[in-house]
């Protein structure tokens, strides 16, 4: 079987359901000079139910603790003397000689919603070079885990509201999910509506500025993933004279809408599918789950569509539906390390056991094996709505089904209809798509992998060419997974490393095999 907890530090997305406010929302700042604010480094404390539980990080290699803190913020961006809210902080003080210290390396892991306060441990020691030179920070981004975070359903609603049928074939399951999702909604609205219209990507980048005063650098030096290049490029929009050494990896699209952005990540997810099957049954050894690369893929359709008619058993008393299975299989496609277990799921699927995909499933969903989750469905949903101003209706959506399945037979109609999440959403959207030209930044190196299935490869161009002329430098990684120097390619983490720890900036254009 999977280990649980290694599958959940390798989603960097996020978490849910606590619902007081970090230094509450009711403290007011007018008196007070946030930028001076004096943070309070301790121990770090087990992570909340919001962050994903567990406990607290285990000591670094050579025996240092990772230490925590909560800064204050404004509530509202518009209103800076205003109510404030806590943002929870996490870091790993410079290794080297304090003479080489260059400053706060801010990482930022993705969702959005990721939990930067359980997720920088996680992957601490892969990052163990840049802390030479650096002190490795990274927060909760607010709304997420000990940020004033989202709260929506409970756990029995969330149990019940992914049980659901997500690809909707008739009338009455269209309905179903349509209500579904609206009852979701509603339940944010009630639960958190003082946070749902103060989660947008702008004030998370407002809030790195201030963090990077609190921690006492002039220039923001910067590592983001994932949706984390989103928003290191929202804030070199913002912010472009204070860009120091920035790196965006696995990198978002800044031009599309929700709906290309879908329909992209619907070729992604195919395309690394593809590439499962065609390694699967290409080594020498027999694959154990098809003869062919097309024999592979057809067995998978097969098992999705017999799953609609009727459920596996899984993680008891839940089932094993169609839409848990997808939800499995994308998962394991987010790294290469994990197409073993979805070997291995799918293999056990065939037997008539669903426990492998579900488990990868529930990983994805941030649902701990004592069936609490973490608020990464509700972060993720408010952050993405908060952003996104188009609102797309059922109709759409079945309009643009016959493209999404050109796309991807598996992943078309389940990525299609999650464009539905945010009809009904209580706060009116920013923009069609982010803006991060930064004329002025400095070189912000961005690393494109071409296996990437959640952020497909043509997104590192486009975020070059977004941030202007002179500013991004691509990096492209021939490679699979999300990601690039998680992957411990040594062409890109020297690349990477060269570039934070010297400033040297690599060629553009340099390639990685």
């Amino acid at each position: 079987m999977p280990n649980p907890s290694r599958l959940r530090a390798a989603v960097l997305t996020a978490t849910l359901l606590i619902s007081p406010l970090l230094t509450g929302c009711g403290e007011d700042s007018e008196d007070e000079d946030l930028t001076a604010q004096q943070l309070n480094w301790e121990d770090c404390p087990a992570p909340s139910q919001a962050e994903g539980g567990g406990s607290a990080p285990s000591p670094l290699p050579n025996g240092d603790e990772w230490q925590c803190a909560t800064m204050k913020a404004p509530l509202d961006w518009s209103e800076p003397k205003g109510d404030t809210i806590g943002l929870a902080l996490i870091r790993a003080e410079a290794s080297g000689d304090k003479s080489e210290r260059i400053g706060s390396l801010l990482f930022n892991f993705g969702g959005p919603g990721g939990s930067g306060v359980t997720t920088l441990p996680a992957f601490g020691e892969d990052y163990a070079a840049l802390r030479t030179r650096y002190d490795l920070v990274s927060f909760d981004p607010r709304g997420v885990g000990r940020s004033a975070p989202v709260k929506c359903e409970n756990d029995q609603q969330l149990d019940a509201f992914f049980q659901q049928d997500a690809t909707p074939d008739d009338a009455a399951e269209r309905t179903e999910l349509l209500d579904s999702t609206k009852e979701f909604n509603a339940a944010c609205e009630k639960n958190s509506e003082k946070m749902l219209p103060r989660v947008r990507t702008t004030d998370a980048a407002r809030d790195m500025d201030l963090m990077r005063q609190v921690l006492g650098d002039d220039k923001l030096h910067y590592f983001g993933i994932s949706y984390g290049t989103e928003l290191g490029g929202v804030y070199a929009h913002l912010f472009p004279e204070r860009v120091g050494r920035a790196v965006f990896d696995a990198v978002v699209d800044p031009t599309q809408n929700p709906e290309q952005g879908s329909l992209g990540q619907a070729r992604g997810f195919q395309r690394a599918l593809d590439n499962f099957a065609e390694d699967c049954t290409s080594k020498i050894e027999d694959c154990p789950i098809g003869d062919s690369a097309q024999d592979v893929k057809d067995r998978i359709a097969a098992l999705l569509a017999e799953l609609d008619r009727k459920p596996l058993p899984g993680i008891f008393p839940r089932d094993l539906t169609q839409t848990a299975a997808t939800n499995g299989i994308a998962q394991a496609l987010y790294s290469q390390d994990f197409w073993e277990y979805l070997t291995e799921g799918l293999q056990q699927a065939y037997d008539g056991d669903g426990r492998i995909l579900m488990l990868l499933s529930d990983s994805m969903n941030g649902r701990s094996e004592n069936g609490e989750y973490s608020n990464i469905t509700a972060a993720n949903v408010s952050i993405n709505c908060a952003d996104d101003k188009p609102r797309y209706t059922a109709e759409f959506v079945e309009s643009r089904l016959p493209e999404f399945r050109a796309a991807s037979e598996l992943f078309g109609d389940f990525l299609a209809w999650g464009m539905v999440s945010c009809t009904d959403w209580a706060v009116d959207g920013a923009a069609d798509h982010p803006d991060v030209s930064a004329p002025g930044s400095a070189p912000i190196l961005v690393v494109g992998n071409t296996g990437d299935p959640a952020t497909p490869y043509e997104g590192a161009r486009r975020m070059v060419q977004a941030l202007g002329e002179g500013v991004g430098v691509e990096l492209t990684y021939r490679g699979q997974g999300h990601g690039a120097y998680d992957s411990k390619n040594k062409c890109v983490q020297n690349a990477v490393n060269g570039y934070l720890l010297t400033g040297k900036v690599p060629t553009a254009g340099t390639v990685c095999t």
